[in-house]
């Protein structure tokens, strides 16, 4: 039997049992606030971290949420082709793809710019498939 994602994170939130647990279940609030279509999923799922990585999609990955022992990192897979007038990304500057939020104890994140993130991290995901499905021969 697959477990339901929602719950799953749900129990990795409540297994933090502080801050970051905290401040994770805001993030997530924001992130279905900003698209309530949003589809949760956990990925990554190995031996050294079976419960693996809570992640939202919207015609492809939005982000994925993850907690260490100073922060809580949400990892956007296409960040840098992201707007982000307000400066929410402060990691993952090193490659040319993906840009990360992490979150301190005592942070507060300005929740405002932050859905407008996700909402553009959506338009972007959209954007990427209409332009593949018009790729695709018509079959009819």
């Amino acid at each position: 039997m697959q477990e339901d994602a929602s719950e799953l994170i749900d129990a990795m939130i409540a297994a933090r049992g502080d801050w970051r647990g905290a401040a994770l279940a805001r993030l997530r609030a924001l992130i279905k606030a900003a698209d309530p279509e949003v589809v949760e999923t956990v990925k990554w799922r190995k031996p050294s971290n079976p419960a693996g990585i809570p992640v939202w999609e919207h015609d492809g990955l939005i982000c994925g949420g993850e907690t260490y022992k100073n922060y809580v990192k949400l990892t956007f897979e296409r960040g840098a082709a992201l707007p982000d007038p307000s400066g929410l990304f402060n990691a993952g500057f090193g490659g040319n793809t993906r840009r990360a939020i992490d979150v301190r104890e005592g942070d507060e994140v300005d929740e405002e710019a932050f859905k407008a993130l996700i909402r553009a991290a959506v338009e972007l995901n959209q954007t990427r498939a209409a332009e593949r499905s018009a790729k695709r021969p018509n079959k009819d």
